[in-house]
């Protein structure tokens, strides 16, 4: 008989951070090379309009310059990042046909309709699902009616019906410490799946697991990989 079990969606976050650095496109096709199902990385949007990936609102923890990426031209990024600072459409074909969980920190208007374009330009909007808070996914589903959308929901209580109407998620997507079994069980009800984040010790990955998410968020996939292929030993963190 088939196993009907449903599989549980690895995403690695930000790449393979502990590899290489995050956001980066050798980061995303590390995480790749050792197992993720789908990468989450962060864009945002250059002064002259250029989707790029980036979680913070400067260069300084990354890249050490103290300069707000919405101030700078693409250019001036990528000369003084070395090239280091890709594209949001660089990062889709490095992903290659694997899904692609894009984050939208600092959301705007103009910033969701241009990432949000450059995804469908891309080709890529049946494997990229967006994620952030509410008011992120309003602007993502308004510029892209068929959009998958992961909501980020940071309370214990439920998302307001008119709210799921209006964004019409696929995914209530929680902070990893706030699941419980009666949570996933209350989102899998009302036809929803959760996905958590970010879980990087095997012993919280276990606890998700048992208590029934579809999906966790982690820096480290390879222990996320094994833990699920069943290849991991037993214990540790």
């Amino acid at each position: 008989m088939a196993d009907t079990t449903p599989r549980l969606t690895a995403v690695a976050h930000r790449g393979d951070p502990y590899r290489a650095r995050e956001n980066t496109l050798p980061s995303i096709r590390s995480a790749l090379d050792r197992g993720a199902d789908a990468v989450e990385i962060d864009v945002r949007v250059t002064r002259d309009g250029v989707p790029v990936l980036l979680h913070d609102a400067t260069l300084e923890r990354l890249w050490g310059h103290d300069l707000r990426l919405d101030r700078m031209d693409f250019a001036e990024v990528r000369e003084l990042t070395g090239g280091g600072v890709p594209t949001l459409r660089e990062a889709l074909e490095a992903a290659g046909e694997h899904r692609v969980m894009v984050d939208l920190p600092g959301s705007t208007d103009a910033s969701v309709r241009k990432v949000v374009g450059t995804v469908l330009e891309c080709g890529a909007g049946d494997r990229a699902y967006y994620c952030a808070g509410a008011d992120a996914m309003l602007r993502v589903r308004s510029a892209d009616p068929a959009a998958e959308i992961a909501l980020t929901w940071n309370t214990l209580a439920p998302p307001r019906p008119v709210l799921l109407d209006a964004v019409k998620p696929r995914w209530l997507n929680y902070r990893f410490g706030l699941v419980s079994r009666e949570l996933t069980d209350r989102a899998h009800r009302d036809g929803l799946l959760v996905s958590a984040w970010t879980a990087d010790t095997k012993r919280t990955m276990r606890r998700l697991i048992e208590r029934g998410v579809d999906s966790i968020t982690t820096n480290r996939i390879d222990a996320l990989h094994k833990l699920r292929t069943g290849s991991s030993a037993r214990g540790g963190s």
